[in-house]
């Protein structure tokens, strides 16, 4: 009789193959009465991994590519730490990160595809710009039989194998919700985001715009500013949002590009009399959170995001574990009364900061 596999444990357990594996490695995102569960069945089953087959897979060299903006460092350095982290932690294979760098979100990303078209990559990490632009890219890589993830944001059209995010629309339904608990004057507030052609920037948009009708009908909101990245544009766009009365009563910064809206505010006098949320953690926020300048701060946990993307690519390839096709996390509410808990996230990303290929 054919022995025992992984998938047989998963069937008669009712569970999925990824959980299996996770319980049968002794990895921590397992609960201890799944692990207790599947560590039984796999002993009645008689189940013995196969060391040999391991064996050889392990001792192997996989080269991934990795294609990231320069913009913005405050997010995109750590999550390259983090892809880092996953590659050193991995036993027994050697993975080669060949990281690739344009210079903006759906800047410069399809021509260093084109350009690296020839490169014999086992599998592909990167942050999608605007999915109809580098789709065929990704899709053509996936039709190769090079796997794909994609993380910070998504291009689900694009055959990709698997897509890791923070929760883009829970983040804007917390940033509305918290201006619905702030803000009771009748009004309306701005939101500035990146380009609402990335899918992360537009979930967060429609999560935002959709809480703030449910729990704060008062508020009204303004057209989406989309500021590209950029930081003078940024800055423009603020100045120029602050040059018109009424006020809005809140700014809801959508991408880590906060710091040229927040230095207009200061030079008009008007930070901390308009409520502003932003987005991200990164040193040179902190003293407006401190000072309740800035209320809080949505932490899309770049780092997280960034190991769990290469640790999925890696299990596919190397255990044959194919990952679901959306791995959601969920962000953090940073506010003055906990952030000095984030203290470590400051760290790991001031020390990427120099690294950046």
């Amino acid at each position: 009789m054919k022995p025992p596999s992984i998938k047989d444990i998963a069937q008669s357990l009712g569970i999925s193959i990824g959980t299996v594996d996770r319980a049968l490695h002794g990895r921590s995102d397992v609960s201890p009465a799944t692990r207790a569960r599947v560590l039984k069945k796999a002993e009645q089953l008689g189940y013995r991994p196969n060391i040999a087959a391991r064996s050889l897979k392990l001792n192997r060299r996989l080269r991934i590519g990795v294609y990231f903006p320069r913009a913005i460092a405050s997010f995109f350095d750590p999550l390259r730490s983090g892809v880092r982290t996953a590659a050193s932690a991995s036993m027994g294979v050697n993975v080669e990160l060949i990281f690739r760098t344009f210079p903006r979100l759906d800047e410069g990303d399809v021509e260093l595809f084109a350009e690296d078209a020839d490169q014999k990559f086992d599998g592909v990490l990167v942050a999608p710009g605007n999915p109809d632009h580098i789709g065929p890219a990704l899709s053509s890589l996936a039709r190769r039989g090079v796997p794909v993830v994609c993380v910070a944001s998504d291009a689900p059209r694009s055959e990709r194998l698997a897509s890791v995010t923070a929760d883009a629309q829970a983040s804007g339904a917390i940033a509305a919700e918290l201006f619905s608990r702030t803000i009771q004057k009748t009004g309306h507030l701005a939101t500035i985001t990146g380009e609402l052609t990335t899918l992360d920037h537009a979930e967060k948009l429609r999560g935002f715009a959709a809480n703030l009708a449910l729990f704060a009908p008062h508020l009204s909101l303004l057209p989406a500013i989309e500021s590209r990245e950029q930081p003078k544009m940024a800055y423009r766009q603020a100045t120029a949002l602050l040059s018109h009365k009424p006020y809005p009563l809140g700014i809801y910064i959508s991408t880590a590009n906060s710091l040229p809206v927040l230095r207009a505010l200061e030079e008009q006098n008007l930070l901390g009399k308009i409520q502003v949320i932003t987005t991200d953690l990164f040193t040179e926020l902190v003293p407006y959170i401190e000072s309740g300048k800035v209320l809080a701060t949505l932490y899309q946990r770049p780092f997280s995001q960034g190991k769990t993307a290469l640790e999925l690519l890696l299990r596919y390839l190397i255990d044959g574990v194919t990952p679901a096709p959306l791995a959601r996390l969920a962000p953090h509410i940073i506010l003055r009364s906990n952030l000095a808990l984030f203290s470590s996230y400051l760290a790991s990303s001031s020390n990427e900061a120099d690294s950046v290929e």
